[in-house]
């Protein structure tokens, strides 16, 4: 008991330290733009944030009661949009932090939407099939009235998938008394889902990374990189990069993580690795993944979880490019000391937007019933995310600002204008 309150207090810590660097960046973009302190105060936490308790009766008999949220940050712009996770780890300061996150995102790929976030505290690798769906359902049914194409509109988080919102989709539509695909995004191609979801993350980072080594005039053909994280971001990525000609010289998973200066066999690794990513357990010749993040390589794709590159290791770092595919994986003190490197630092609002704008492009097919190709999608994706990463960049050089603070003042804009019109500030 006394070890499980440690626990949920070292977690509740982690996630008021995300929050706190957020509000903190959100601020100094605020202030660059010239904005008053009550654009600030509307825009540091999330306009609503439901909690919920879900029964959910068990395999064995038993009921077991689960705790879910639901944030909505800003809607000025238009509906929420945002993941649902199934974690362990999941806690309100998180979810709301991840909700403002996703409002930055949105506005930095010019998407019509507020963020959103949701996120149920269970471990769904103990969970059985059964077990998954009773949850998903009672999920759904607790936040029916929150949530909807017009108002707010879930998606894929950590440890959900296609099928998980297949099942979401189908409560929703029993609730609403009519098909709604609309309702949530990242569903099966045959329920209304679009090409290119399930990978779009990864193939937005993959167009950030292709920019950023064309600012450092770089070629990612021969390049050495590595890609912490090995789960469905990282293993696209390690995929996609791979076959682009790139050296993917280290990967990980929560088990540790493999480096070969040669480059590793990304397919044979594919082939082996369980549904949850992991690969490194079949290997003896592991090292941790600090020690991966401090590797020798032209590129480093943190893809797994926050706060991994602080001012502990900032200084050790090799990469000539950092580019975020996971959610707040440097710390503020880690982007100084990187920037004062020299180094240059994609940040996560930018590089992992490729979910959220296909998620985007999936809702408008699905209100206007009628679907793009695989090759419309990716050439609407690279179109949008070139545009988002261009305008960052110069933002950044013109101002002299890391690309972070760059991101933040293009991602806060649209909603501080939005809000401003509408007379709400």
């Amino acid at each position: 008991m006394v070890a499980d309150k440690a626990a949920d207090s070292t977690k509740e810590e982690e996630a008021m330290n995300i929050l706190g660097s957020t509000r903190t960046v959100v601020k100094t973009a605020l202030e660059r733009l010239g904005y008053p302190e009550e654009v600030y105060e509307l825009l540091k936490d999330s306009m609503r944030m439901l909690k919920v308790r879900i029964p959910v009766r068990m395999d064995d008999g038993s009921v077991k009661i689960f705790t879910g949220y639901r944030a909505q940050h800003n809607d000025a712009v238009g509906p929420t949009k945002g993941g649902v996770r199934f974690h362990p780890d999941v806690t309100e300061t998180e979810v709301n932090a991840l909700a403002i996150w996703m409002s930055l995102k949105a506005g930095i790929v010019d998407l019509p939407y507020g963020g959103g976030k949701g996120g149920i505290i269970c471990d769904p690798r103990e969970m059985s099939f059964r077990e998954l769906e009773g949850l998903s359902r009672g999920y759904v049914r607790a936040i029916s009235q929150f949530v909807g194409p017009t108002k707010d509109i879930p998606a894929p988080d950590v440890f959900t998938n296609s099928q998980i919102m297949a099942w979401m989709m189908d409560e929703y539509s029993r609730i609403d008394e009519f098909n709604n695909p609309g309702f949530i995004t990242g569903k099966p191609i045959v329920l209304g889902g679009s090409h290119g979801r399930e990978s779009a993350t990864a193939k937005g980072v993959t167009i950030v990374i292709n920019e950023a080594a064309k600012k450092r005039n770089l070629e990612v053909k021969g390049a050495k990189v590595i890609v912490q994280g090995f789960g469905n971001a990282g293993s696209f990525l390690s995929k996609f990069l791979h076959d682009a000609g790139a050296k993917v010289v280290g990967i990980s998973d929560a088990y540790g993580a493999l480096y070969d200066s040669e480059g590793l066999d990304i397919d044979y690794l594919l082939d082996r690795r369980d549904s949850f990513g992991t690969i490194t357990n079949l290997f003896d010749n592991t090292i941790t993944n600090q020690e991966l993040l401090e590797s020798d390589c032209d590129i480093l794709v943190p893809a797994a979880v926050e706060n991994q590159i602080t001012k502990e290791n900032a200084h050790k770092i090799q990469a000539d490019i950092v580019v975020e595919a996971a959610n707040g994986p440097t710390t503020m003190e880690a982007t100084e000391i990187l920037t004062e490197r020299g180094k240059l630092l994609v940040p996560d609002v930018l590089a992992s937007a490729g979910g959220v704008t296909v998620s985007y492009f999936e809702w408008v097919q699905n209100n206007q019933g009628y679907y793009w190709t695989e090759e419309e999608i990716d050439e609407k994706l690279h179109e949008n995310m070139i545009k988002a990463f261009n305008t960052i960049y110069d933002t950044s050089q013109t101002r002299q600002i890391d690309m972070r603070l760059a991101a933040y003042m293009i991602g806060v804009r649209k909603m501080a204008e939005a809000s401003r019109f509408r007379g709400w500030i």
